[in-house]
């Protein structure tokens, strides 16, 4: 089969790979209907994080499986499919207290690469989620951004205790930022504010629902939440970033007693003891558990209460993924499909 391997910074290939097989009674093997480049595969593309020889690529996906192990139960071949990015038993106690990604068996499925035209696909009933019926092709990027940047988005908006009433402040406006702002709408804030230098981000951002756009940064950025909160910071702020700057801003944004819920890949990001004992804040956040999600995400995609399928401006067949690459890391895309 063909699939995306990384070789070195910048250099991203589609090559052919072996097709996938079932090695554990657990595992399903899915063709794959459609991947996408994530942010954090970023990373490794530019040298951030190191690479130990050629990577397969890729960790969201969706799709129709073909075949399955002998100890799958509730996934059968033929259904449509939306998995998490990190595979998990789903029965755990770790999975049963809502934290499927950091279940005591998962499997990063970024280790198996899902941009290619097929996946392997471990703990098959505690990953994937069947859709009702077959989706109507205009639903498939919404259900594959399900996948990980809409879950994300969603658990950072839960972790950052987002509710009625309540102000929110999104620092980040890539895709998972964009879809926090969605779930931030959904969960009923009063008051969604969205950072971003972007006008095309902007517009996104407002069209999922935020009420105000914050373009300034750091010190400047945090002065300007607090002068839309009267003085004193939001309630829920979401870090969808993973730098030092955008924990800053995000930390410092917050008001006494409020929360942050954040989901971006963490580089080099630490925290001063003092100022986050003084801050009265509440961090949490983490690899969303995406599966805990899926259900009721998979619902509203299916119902079309939300589209965040928007979130892709960018679709190229796999044997562009090169130039998908090239389009997020340059920042002209939000972020890119793939259609095996």
């Amino acid at each position: 089969m063909r699939g995306v391997v990384l070789h070195a910074p910048g250099d991203v290939r589609v090559e052919e790979r072996p097709d996938p097989v079932i090695i554990e009674p657990t595992d399903a093997i899915i063709r794959v209907t459609a991947a996408c480049v994530c942010g954090s595969d970023l990373w490794p593309y530019r040298g951030v994080e190191k690479l130990d020889g050629p990577a397969p690529m890729g960790h969201e996906y969706v799709g129709i499986v073909e075949e399955v192990g002998s100890q799958v139960t509730t996934i059968k071949p033929g259904q449509f499919v939306v998995g998490s990015f990190w595979a998990s038993d789903n029965t755990c106690e770790i999975c049963a207290s809502g934290y499927q990604s950091g279940c005591v068996h998962r499997v990063l499925m970024g280790t198996i690469g899902t941009q290619a035209e097929r996946a392997r696909i471990p703990l098959a009933d505690g990953t994937l989620v069947a859709t009702p019926t077959m989706p109507d092709a205009d639903l498939i990027p919404s259900l594959l951004a399900a996948s990980d940047v809409l879950g994300t988005g969603w658990f950072a908006a839960v972790a950052a205790q987002t509710g009625p009433g309540k102000t929110v402040a999104v620092v980040g406006d890539g895709a998972v930022g964009l879809c926090a702002v969605l779930a931030a709408r959904q969960l009923g804030a009063e008051r969604i504010i969205a950072m971003s230098r972007h006008a095309p981000r902007q517009e996104l951002a407002r069209a999922f629902g935020a009420t105000d756009i914050v373009t300034e940064r750091g010190d400047e950025g945090v002065a300007a939440i607090k002068e839309l909160t009267a003085g004193l910071g939001a309630h829920s702020v979401v870090e969808a970033v993973g730098t030092q700057e955008s924990m800053t801003q995000a930390l410092r944004s917050t008001r006494p007693g409020g929360h942050v819920g954040f989901v971006g890949v963490s580089h080099d990001v630490s925290l001063p003891g003092d100022e986050l004992f003084m801050s009265l804040v509440h961090l949490h956040g983490g690899p969303a558990p995406v599966r805990q999600y899926l259900p009721k995400l998979i619902e509203l995609i299916c119902d079309r209460t939300i589209d965040p399928g928007k979130v892709f401006d960018l679709t190229l067949p796999l044997d562009q993924a090169a130039e998908g690459y090239r389009a997020m890391d340059e920042r002209r895309a939000v972020k890119v499909l793939l259609t095996p």
